[in-house]
């Protein structure tokens, strides 16, 4: 018998929802089937954990006296965006200091950025803020330099545009030289495959045509308590899926959005990629409410069921002519090595199962505490068939 969502929500008021993560409802289906599942569970947790460049926070760091209209900022040395109005700052994750912090944070090639200052923030690290101004009658300071914390700010929004990629693809590189990519260092020769993937926790892989995730869905974010508010940008339906639903290129994606004063650096966390940069892992987990037997075929996929594209970077970047060497599993990424064109090629995920797994657990205790009522979408998420598709820029020369 089909539930809803609200009643769902009375359940766990009560104390009487079933709530398990993505491992044990595998197990459940296994031993009870999927309607006997059904019937039983009321709520999976799913979660993942890995870098996601598409981040930022947004500040309202309140006015010094006398006030002043910023228009240019910088929080330990990275700078901010300040386009919006009087005291309200944007940072980006992948935004890099104009400094070097390599002395401060660790010898070699290591950055400071964005995502370090977001870290630091949750942390309860106070930040040196420099910020200056043109002058205005009603804005008249022009310049203002003091230490800031988060506790000191009227609001902080964590605000990221694309996060929890559905099925990415394996990056590998065929090419005579070491490539320094967002995907971490790929030898040359296929001498190694990098995924950024939790598999078969990764939220939306559960629900791959969110029909229960959508716009206005409680998530757990960075530790704290955030919501999806848009379909993420490069959000992508034109798919080929398995039998399963699951896609089996890169797809869909979420933005989403919470209160950074809730958060914890154990979830955010900024990270240096040698010779590409900075981004910020983000801890996303996502309750998947157990509305009927579809939403427990779905939650039911496995690591052997999902399928990523292994692609050749030194060919897809820069050029943009992305060509598949063919497809592999979770399971397979999982086990350390994958084979290529005949080799047995070693792999390495950039993303953690095992916090994946915390979060799973963390979000099954709020919830069945009662400190988590699921949210219920006001609007759905496009899948196939939307006509919103993920397209590549044509240039064209300015007359």
């Amino acid at each position: 018998m089909a539930k809803t969502i609200a009643q769902i929500n009375e359940k766990i008021k009560k104390g009487q929802a079933v709530v398990v993560t993505k491992e044990e409802m595998l197990d459940i289906v296994a031993e009870k089937g999927v309607k006997g599942s059904a019937e039983y569970v009321d709520v999976v947790t799913t979660g993942t954990f890995g870098p996601m460049c598409s981040s930022m926070a947004v500040f309202n760091i309140g006015h010094p006296k006398p006030k002043i209209k910023i228009q240019n900022a910088w929080i330990n040395d990275v700078a901010c965006y300040c386009g919006l109005a009087a005291v309200d700052l944007i940072i980006g994750a992948t935004e890099l200091s104009i400094k070097d912090h390599a002395n401060e944070y660790g010898p070699g090639e290591f950055k400071y950025g964005g995502a370090h200052v977001i870290e630091g923030l949750v942390a309860g690290k106070e930040v040196d803020l420099r910020a200056v101004g043109y002058g205005t009658d009603c804005y008249p300071r022009k310049e203002l330099r003091t230490l800031i914390s988060l506790k000191d700010m009227n609001e902080a929004m964590l605000t990221n545009p694309r996060n929890a990629y559905q099925n990415y693809n394996v990056a590998v590189n065929i090419s005579d030289k070491c490539l320094y990519t967002y995907m971490g260092v790929l030898r040359p020769q296929l001498g190694n495959a990098n995924y950024c993937s939790a598999g078969q926790l990764s939220p939306l892989l559960n629900d791959p045509y969110f029909r229960t995730i959508g716009i206005g869905t409680r998530i757990f974010l960075g530790g704290g308590t955030g919501y999806i508010y848009s379909r993420g940008t490069q959000h992508t339906t034109d798919v080929k899926r398995t039998k399963g639903g699951v896609p089996v290129t890169p797809a869909g994606t979420i933005a989403v959005t919470g209160d950074l004063k809730t958060m914890s650096y154990e979830w955010l966390r900024g990270a240096s990629i040698q010779g590409y940069g900075v981004s910020l892992a983000v801890g996303i987990g996502v309750p998947i409410p157990m509305v009927d037997e579809e939403a427990v075929k779905f939650v039911s996929v496995t690591d052997e069921e999902i399928f990523p594209q292994i692609v050749d970077f030194s060919k897809d970047y820069p050029e943009g002519k992305a060509q598949s060497l063919g497809q592999t599993n979770y399971k397979e990424l999982k086990s350390g090595s994958v084979k290529i064109h005949g080799k047995d090629v070693p792999t390495a995920s950039l993303s953690s199962y095992y916090k994946a797994l915390q979060i799973c657990e963390i979000l099954k205790s709020r919830i069945k505490e009662g400190q988590f009522i699921l949210g219920e979408p006001v609007e759905n998420i496009p899948t196939v068939g939307s006509g919103i598709n993920f397209k590549a820029l044509k240039i064209k020369k300015p007359k």
